[in-house]
C-alpha cells in the first residue's frame, strides 16, 4: 500500500507545534568562553548564592556509593521527614523532578480540549506552556499594581474552568497577595475549580504574608500548593520540588507520574537541608537585607522598583531593557529581561551576595552612563552595609 510520507510537524500535535521552548538563562561557562570574561556574575535564575547547605552536601557525598540502585519510587525517607517538617500526612504529598514536573502532571491529570484554566499576567511562563500542550483555553487576566488580580481572576472563572494558577509570590514581578485575600478567594471560588498556588519562594516571605494553605485542604478544597528546594534550599541543580494536596489528589498524580522520577541525590539532599535551620535563615536574612539595598541603589539611579517579597526584583529601566541586559553581559553580569513576559522595559535581578549586588550595580551604572559619581556612591554605601 503506498502512502504519502507526512512530515514530522504534519504529525505532531498542533498543540505542541505552538508551544515557545523555555529560554533558560544562559550559562556562565559559555558567557566566560564567548566574551573572554573572567568570573562571570548571574544574577538571571533567581537561585541561592550561598550554595547548598553544608549538611545537604554531606548527605549526598555519602550517597554516591548507591547510585547502581534506582531511587526510593515512593521518596519514603523524605516524605516521613518532610510530613513531620509540615505537621502533614504522608499521604498529602507528592514528589517531582522539580515543583515545574508537578505543573505537567496535575495539567495532564485534570485538563483536556474543551477545559479553561484562568492565570495572571505576566505570571510565571511554565502555567501557560503545559497548558497549551494539553489543548486547554487559557484565560489570562492582567495584574493590578503587579499583583494577582483575584477578584478579576474570579469573574474569570466560567462553567467550563477546571484550574487556577497562582503564583504566590508571583514571577516575574515579586508581589504577593495577603493571607486574607486568598483565604476569601479560596472560599469564593468553586468547589469543583482546582486551585494550583505556587510558593516556591515562599520561604523569602515574611510570615505575617504567609498563608496558611493546609487548613483548606483539610477542609476538601481541591487545592495543590507547591514548594520546591530549587531556590531557598539552593539545590536548584538536583531538580527537587514537592506539592500539599488532598489525598485523592495525589493518587491522581501518581498515576501519571514517571517511575523514580527523583533522583537519589535530590532525595537525601532535600531531607538532609530540612534539618539546616541555621543555613535557611542565614539565607533569608542575607537575601532580605539584600534586597533592600539593592533597590535603594537602583532607585538612586532613577529606576524604578515592584516592591518584592522574593529573593529578585523587577526593575523598569524605562528603555529596552532587552538592550539593558546585552550590555551588561557584555561586562559579565547576566541578568534576565523581561520582554517575553511582555514586560519589554523591564529586567529581572536576583539578589546576591552584598559583593556580587555591588558588581551589578557599578557594571549597571555604567551601562546607563551615570559615571563615576554614582559608582562611588555605591562603593561607599556597599562598604558601609558590609560592615
Amino acid at each position: 500500500m503506498s502512502r504519502n510520507v507526512k512530515s514530522l510537524t504534519e504529525l505532531a500535535r498542533p498543540q505542541v507545534l505552538g508551544l515557545i521552548p523555555y529560554s533558560p538563562g544562559r550559562p556562565m561557562e559559555d558567557v566566560e568562553r564567548e566574551l573572554g570574561v573572567d568570573e562571570v556574575l548571574k544574577l538571571a535564575s533567581n537561585e541561592n548564592p550561598l550554595g547548598p547547605s553544608p549538611l545537604a552536601l554531606q548527605a549526598i557525598r555519602e550517597a554516591l556509593q548507591g547510585l547502581h540502585r534506582y531511587p526510593d519510587g515512593g521518596c519514603h525517607t523524605l516524605r516521613q521527614g518532610l510530613s513531620r517538617f509540615l505537621g502533614v500526612r504522608p499521604e498529602e504529598l507528592c514528589f517531582g523532578n522539580g515543583s515545574n514536573e508537578l505543573l505537567e502532571l496535575v495539567t495532564r491529570s485534570f485538563l483536556g480540549p474543551g477545559d479553561e484554566a484562568v492565570m495572571g499576567h505576566p505570571a510565571f511562563v511554565v502555567y501557560r506552556s503545559v497548558c497549551q500542550a494539553v489543548g486547554c483555553e487559557i484565560r489570562e487576566v492582567p495584574l493590578k499594581d503587579f499583583t494577582h488580580d483575584l477578584s478579576g481572576m474570579l469573574q474569570a472563572v466560567t462553567a467550563r474552568t477546571k484550574m487556577v494558577f497562582l503564583g504566590n509570590p508571583n514571577n516575574p514581578t515579586g508581589t504577593c497577595v495577603s493571607p486574607t485575600d486568598l483565604h476569601d478567594f479560596v472560599q469564593e471560588l468553586p468547589r469543583d475549580v482546582i486551585l494550583v498556588v505556587d510558593e516556591a519562594y515562599r520561604e523569602y516571605v515574611p510570615r505575617p504574608l504567609q498563608p496558611d494553605l493546609l487548613r483548606p485542604i483539610r477542609d476538601g478544597r481541591y487545592l495543590l500548593t507547591l514548594r520546591t528546594f530549587s531556590k531557598a534550599y539552593g539545590l536548584a541543580g538536583l531538580r527537587i520540588g514537592y506539592g500539599i494536596a488532598p489525598v485523592e489528589m495525589v493518587e491522581i498524580l501518581n498515576r501519571v507520574r514517571q517511575p523514580f522520577n527523583v533522583n537519589t541525590l535530590a532525595q537525601r539532599g532535600a531531607l538532609a537541608a530540612l534539618s539546616d535551620t541555621a543555613h535557611l535563615e542565614e539565607t533569608v536574612r542575607i537575601t532580605e537585607a539584600g534586597r533592600r539595598n539593592l533597590q535603594s541603589r537602583l532607585e538612586e539611579l532613577g529606576l524604578l522598583c515592584i516592591p518584592s517579597v522574593a529573593n529578585f526584583i523587577l526593575v523598569d529601566m524605562r528603555r529596552d531593557g532587552r538592550a539593558i541586559a546585552d550590555a551588561l553581559l557584555r561586562k559579565g553580569v547576566i541578568v534576565r529581561s523581561m520582554e517575553g513576559y511582555g514586560l519589554p522595559t523591564h529586567i529581572r535581578v536576583t539578589v546576591g551576595t552584598p559583593q556580587e549586588n555591588t558588581r551589578a550595580i557599578k557594571a549597571l551604572a555604567e551601562v546607563l552612563g551615570d559615571g563615576e559619581a554614582a559608582v562611588r556612591s555605591w562603593n561607599s554605601a556597599g562598604e558601609r552595609s558590609a560592615q
